[in-house]
């Protein structure tokens, strides 16, 4: 499978393509990543809040539960402060349920930051070198051998622009009907140098 131009010029401009597609992925990974980051940092409150919480919600178990050793008022006396604790409790899971919102938010903000912009370029790149192996691959199963630049030739002067054409002959198309091989050859040359091949070395057969 050819993955790259054999045109040194058509080769040249994959390989920078390639390396503009692995930067703009690094670029925008990076950038999601810190966006994760900051967006996350919402969540610090949410911790606050848990760690105060459980830490109030601790302090008043153990003095219900010094209350409680009291004779004859103990249990009676407890009951505020289980009810504090309850309360102290809920914050606590207030708390964790704003790290956790925070925490999807980042995800989801980091993913399609970075997910959307990568997505589309990368999708049309490979959009574009898949067409290229496919075109390249069926141009070098016809190009066997010198004898096969007619059909080339012929593709060149139904697709290839006028100004190009103009280069190779004043009238080329009565050239490639003659059959001379030098016009042949360019015509070939120019259409296979847009498929990003190289023309065999060789005469075409007359």
């Amino acid at each position: 499978m050819t993955l790259y131009a054999q045109t040194p010029w058509r080769r040249s401009r994959q390989i920078v393509g390639d390396l503009f597609v692995v930067a703009w992925v690094v670029l925008w990974v990076r950038l999601g990543l810190w966006v994760h980051e900051v967006v996350g940092r919402l969540g610090a409150p949410g911790r606050t809040l848990e760690d105060a919480g459980s830490s109030l919600s601790e302090s008043l178990a153990s003095a219900g539960d010094a209350v409680g050793r009291v004779p004859l008022v103990g249990d009676d006396a407890r009951g505020p402060f289980t009810a504090a604790g309850g309360a102290a409790d809920s914050i606590a899971r207030a708390g964790v349920e704003v790290q956790q919102g925070a925490s999807q938010l980042a995800l989801l903000l980091g993913l399609l930051i970075a997910a959307v912009p990568v997505v589309l370029v990368v999708g049309l790149w490979l959009l574009l070198r898949v067409r290229f192996v496919r075109r390249s691959r069926a141009a070098g199963h016809i190009l066997d051998s010198a004898a096969d630049l007619d059909l080339f030739a012929l593709r060149a002067l139904a697709t290839q622009p006028v100004r190009a054409l103009a280069r190779v002959s004043d009238d080329p198309a009565q050239a490639w009907r003659r059959g001379d091989p030098e016009t042949v050859r360019a015509l070939a040359a120019l259409e296979l140098g847009s498929l990003g091949l190289r023309a065999p070395v060789g005469p075409p057969s007359p």
